[in-house]
């Protein structure tokens, strides 16, 4: 109990720490974000394309082209330079790289107080760890699978809590496309692509996006079979972390409250922990084979 506490104040000073917190929302950036959105939305009609039909041609989700329309989230040069030749915008589209840029380091998403150290240390991590027992890892979320988990909270939240919570889970996920990425892996139970959180068309986008998360550089996804009746992990689901420079480091979740494990021999355990469950997981190729069943059953 006193070492449970000596963490739980440990975390507690890492957060009120001034270098720990992340910049506060510019409003202004946030603006001119949403002013593109609505740039990129126009010109999509004028070219007669719907989301869809425009995600397609510029090989991306179309969760993704909703997010920037709506200003959710920051296009990336890439896109716009795509979307300026698919839309015929002559070049109207690229003029806005620049300053876009800038205004996506001033608009750095504010998580909750709770959250917002492990989101730093995430941010800059080179490898991630993490063993999900009840939803989708966050990192892999859909925008449609964050939103529905988001409007089942209880006391509920508010429309705009909501979409800043599913902005924020948005940005986070860039650090898989990073080059080079972080060495990622993910252990999901069964039971977690079973469940169709906001229904069948959200769960068939979420476990597609599962599918395409596979491919990335660097992550490596795993499945534990709900008939694998005992192994490690059944105490909970944890995260292993390893910031760039520092030691790595473990964080738990349930019910709102949080715990970072910093001390070396509880995180050696853990991390022992993780290995176990990964040894008595699916390996990669049983479980995209399984996704891609549960996808042919829906």
């Amino acid at each position: 109990m006193a070492e449970a506490e000596a963490q739980s104040q440990e975390a507690q000073s890492q957060s009120q720490d001034p270098e720990a917190e992340l910049p506060e929302d510019n409003d202004g950036a946030r603006d001119f974000i949403r002013a593109v959105g609505k740039l990129f939305k126009r010109a999509r009609e004028r070219a007669g394309l719907s989301q869809q039909e425009a995600a397609d041609r510029l090989n991306y989700g179309v969760d993704m082209v909703g997010s920037v329309e709506s200003g959710r989230r920051v296009a990336s040069p890439e896109m716009l330079l795509a979307a300026d030749k698919l839309f015929g915008t002559g070049g109207l589209l690229t003029a806005v790289i620049d300053d876009l840029e800038k205004a996506r380091t001033k608009a750095r998403t504010r998580h909750p107080a709770w959250f917002r150290v492990f989101a730093r240390l995430e941010g800059k991590a080179v490898e991630i760890h993490e063993y999900s027992t009840m939803v989708i890892p966050g990192l892999l979320q859909t925008e449609s699978y964050a939103r529905a988990l988001y409007g089942v909270r209880q006391p509920p939240f508010s429309k705009e809590t909501i979409d800043t919570r599913v902005a924020d889970r948005l940005e986070r996920q860039k650090i898989l496309h990073n080059w080079p990425p972080p060495k990622a892996s993910f252990v999901i139970e069964e039971s977690v692509l079973r469940r169709q959180i906001g229904g069948r068309e959200v769960h068939r986008g979420q476990l597609l996006n599962l599918l395409r998360a596979a491919e990335l550089p660097g992550t490596e996804l795993q499945i534990m079979r709900t008939d694998q009746p005992e192994h490690p992990g059944l105490t909970g689901p944890f995260t292993l972390l390893t910031p760039k420079g520092k030691s790595q480091l473990v964080y738990i979740e349930s019910h709102g409250q949080n715990r970072l494990i910093t001390d070396a021999e509880q995180v050696r355990l853990m991390a022992a922990r993780y290995g176990s469950i990964r040894a008595q997981a699916l390996n990669f190729r049983e479980s995209t084979e399984l996704i891609e069943k549960l996808l042919g059953e829906l």
